[in-house]
């Protein structure tokens, strides 16, 4: 009996220990998945920190570098706006040397838009002779003659054109003021003509108007 029993508590003794082995292995595969699964988890979150900076940085470079070309762009085109309007004005200038006129904003009174002179103009020829003193009686020839003036300077047909106004200018009797428009209103001008003697009267000064205003 005394037999057994020992042999009993050898094996007994045996399957602990092996268990306690087995239950070591376990516990040190369990520990070292664990480790495995934290190591895994981190390369991962630290890859994908590491790509969201790169994203950033680049997206940051792409906005700094957009910026540079705007401001790159900006004065180039403010420089060829400058270039087109320098072009525009030396073409108005030639235009308005070619047709021999001095245009200038603004005039007598507030009431004008611009002022336009041109000494190539002439006088527009006479039938009258002798001693002239201007006539501002609608049914002389006097009165005549000057509406062909203020035609003449203005560009607007007689057909189209209607005198609001015409009178002596300064006292001199031989300068005329006339106010003139064409039929619908959108063109009103006031208008300085001068006689000439043996060849009629002769636009001096005509000055665009923003409305009609009779003096």
């Amino acid at each position: 009996m005394s037999k057994e029993t020992n042999s009993e508590n050898s094996t007994r003794y045996q399957q602990r220990s092996k268990r306690k082995k087995t239950n070591l292995i376990l516990n040190g595969l369990i520990i070292a998945v664990i480790l495995l699964i934290g190591f895994v988890s981190y390369s991962i979150f630290h890859t994908n920190d590491e790509n969201n900076a790169d994203k950033k940085q680049d997206s940051n470079t792409n906005i700094g570098q957009e910026a540079t070309d705007d401001e790159t762009v900006n004065p180039t085109n403010e420089s060829d706006e400058t270039t087109t309007e320098e072009e525009d004005a030396a073409v108005e200038e030639e235009e308005e040397s070619e047709n021999g006129e001095i245009v200038t904003e603004g005039g007598s009174d507030s009431n004008v838009v611009k002022t336009i002179e041109n000494p190539s103009w002439e006088p527009i020829g006479t039938t009258q002779t002798g001693e002239h003193a201007a006539s501002y009686s609608d049914d002389s020839v006097d009165w005549n003659e000057q509406i062909k003036a203020l035609s003449y300077a203005t560009g607007l047909d007689s057909s189209n054109m209607t005198v609001q106004f015409l009178g002596n200018n300064n006292n001199d009797p031989q300068k005329s003021i006339g106010t003139v428009s064409s039929k619908d209103k959108s063109e009103i001008y006031r208008v300085y003509i001068e006689w000439v003697d043996g060849s009629g009267w002769k636009p001096t000064k005509v000055e665009e108007l923003k409305e009609l205003i009779i003096r």
